[in-house]
């Protein structure tokens, strides 16, 4: 039993100090100096032939494609704003570039206090930035003499309007820009918005009537800034950054700070490359059939950009080519995720642990659908676990009746052999062999189920489904912290009585540290989102149930 609690002991402390280290590491530690060379506003220009800048004025190229395309100004250019809505986006495009400069999810609501106004998932505002680019990096000159020039991110396209709304009984929305070279080759660039989606199609027409062949190569890129710090949730660390899919590497993370280390460079080819943060993502997913070279940098020290740039494509003289692509921009919803592209549901990071992960969501939406209520979801959720793992619970708790039984003559066995703690070992092996007793029997139950609560939590902390979900009286938002700190004092009973069904440790010093646990766990979870710690309120209190009825009911009849 002292092997029990000491593991339990030494688990609890792990979890405290992995969640005490992720908040020195978000709040108290100083970001790193940064390895690699910035770029000064000198030295992004505006690229008025639309060519791609020399190493003299950019960084160093990129891939075997092209080279690196022109950055944009620390603050963010502007030209003619083009308002875009859907039933579930609120978009703002801006001529320059066709970017996608701001992005307001109507479904998302920013609080469940400001129920009408929308999330802005994408801003061109610091310190919130976070944008989505796509255009043209040409080379300016190629060996056979073909034109180059194209449209790229500082270039000013001519749009057909600037209000588009999707109306009852339509589908879809198509928003054009155009924009036509010195030399004749037009170009047009349509984003196609469909109801009651978050994906975008993104299409490039080259119409090339002249008498050369054109060539270039098309980019597509995501640039953010970190989420400040007092925008983020204390105590609950999850990932911000860049993220790529590969069907050779799947799902990896480029984090901030790997972008200021060094630059990527990947050959990747049925892949796509996102900036994600808690809940939600935006991705761009460029045509599988063709491999495309995968890059990162770092500007300003807090801009940080993660793309893809494809190989060379030719327009012959008198013909035309649609280039398409999809944007996401949205919720991690892993249903619409799996269908848009492979391992983009992945960016719902339950990490090593997935694949427990995901059978438990499963469980949890398909209760959902059953009581509409993500609380009583979650209730029933644990309910269902606690019963699947009965039979190893019940074996932990007869252990724990047994070493209570004995804790008289293990008292006698410590005041006999007062510090000699090798006979004391010795005489209560003996004991545990003559009564047949285990002193690991307790173990292996909580050691099986370890992987399973641990993925539970990633299930209720990474789910966009509960962001703002109400449970049931006080309790309007399972995403936040309980307001009135009544779930946290309630785990902080349970956890006291279970200490009080549980044998007292020999050890005073274990036992003091015991006693002590409860309460700082009340405290320590009163930061945490309401959903985490009514799934610990519920779960204790079915423990203590479970042990109360195997102890005197099940041990009592076997006697």
């Amino acid at each position: 039993m002292e092997q029990q609690r000491t593991l339990l002991i030494i688990a609890l402390f792990i979890v405290m100090f992995l969640m005490w280290n992720a908040w020195q590491r978000d709040y108290v530690m100083p970001k790193p100096v940064p390895t690699t060379s910035q770029v000064t506003p000198e030295q992004v220009i505006e690229n008025k032939n639309n060519e791609v800048p020399t190493a003299s004025n950019t960084v160093a190229p990129m891939t075997s494609h092209t080279t690196a395309p022109v950055m944009s100004q620390p603050k963010m250019a502007r030209s003619q704003r083009i308002h875009v809505r859907t039933d579930f986006m609120d978009v703002e495009l801006d001529s320059r570039g066709g970017d996608v400069r701001q992005v307001g999810l109507l479904k998302y609501p920013v609080s469940s206090k400001e129920k009408d106004k929308p999330l802005l998932l994408m801003n061109d505002q610091p310190p919130h930035l976070f944008i989505a680019q796509d255009g043209f990096a040409a080379k300016k000159q190629t060996a056979n003499g073909a034109l180059t020039s194209a449209p790229n991110q500082n270039t000013v396209y001519q749009a057909a309007a600037t209000d588009y709304v999707l109306s009852t009984g339509e589908n879809e929305i198509v928003v054009p820009f155009t924009w036509t070279s010195p030399q004749g080759v037009k170009f047009i660039k349509r984003y196609r918005f469909n109801r009651s989606k978050y994906l975008i199609r993104v299409e490039h027409e080259i119409q090339n009537p002249t008498q050369r062949e054109w060539q270039g190569n098309l980019y597509q890129q995501l640039q953010r800034m970190p989420i400040p710090k007092a925008d983020q949730q204390r105590f609950i660390h999850t990932y911000t950054g860049g993220v790529i899919y590969s069907n050779q590497h799947k799902y990896e993370k480029i984090d901030f700070d790997d972008m200021k280390k060094h630059n990527l460079s990947r050959e990747i080819k049925g892949g796509w490359a996102a900036m994600i943060q808690h809940y939600f993502l935006g991705a761009w997913i460029p045509n599988n059939s063709q491999g495309f070279n995968y890059y990162s940098r770092v500007f300003d020290n807090d801009r940080y950009v993660i793309g893809m740039t494809s190989p060379t494509y030719t327009v012959a003289a008198g013909q035309s080519r649609t280039l398409e692509s999809k944007l996401f921009i949205g919720p991690k919803l892993q249903t619409h995720l799996e269908s848009i592209a492979p391992g983009l549901e992945l960016t719902v990071d339950y990490g090593y642990l997935t694949f427990i992960a995901k059978p438990i969501f499963w469980l949890l939406r398909t209760i959902h659908s059953i009581v509409h209520n993500w609380g009583w979801s979650i209730i029933f959720l644990t309910l269902t676990i606690k019963l699947a793992f009965y039979k190893l619970s019940e074996t932990s708790y007869k252990s724990m009746a047994n070493m209570r039984r004995m804790q008289p003559r293990m008292k006698a066995l410590k005041e006999r052999f007062g510090d000699d703690r090798a006979q004391m070992n010795k005489a209560l092996m003996e004991l545990y062999k003559k009564e047949k007793i285990n002193p690991l029997g307790g173990c292996l139950p909580i050691v099986v189920q370890i992987p399973v609560f641990i993925s539970l939590y990633w299930v209720l902390l990474e789910s966009v489904e509960l962001r703002q979900a109400p449970f049931m009286l006080w309790i309007q938002d399972m995403s936040t912290p309980d307001p009135y700190f009544i779930l946290p004092i309630i785990m902080g009973i349970t956890m006291l009585i279970q200490q009080r069904l549980n044998p007292t440790p020999l050890d005073p010093i274990q036992a003091k540290l015991m006693m002590v646990l409860p309460f700082a766990f009340g405290i320590f979870f009163s930061f945490f989102p309401a959903g985490l710690v009514l799934y610990w309120v519920v779960n204790n209190t079915l423990s203590i149930s479970q042990q109360w009825y195997i102890t005197r009911v099940v041990i009592g009849k076997e006697k």
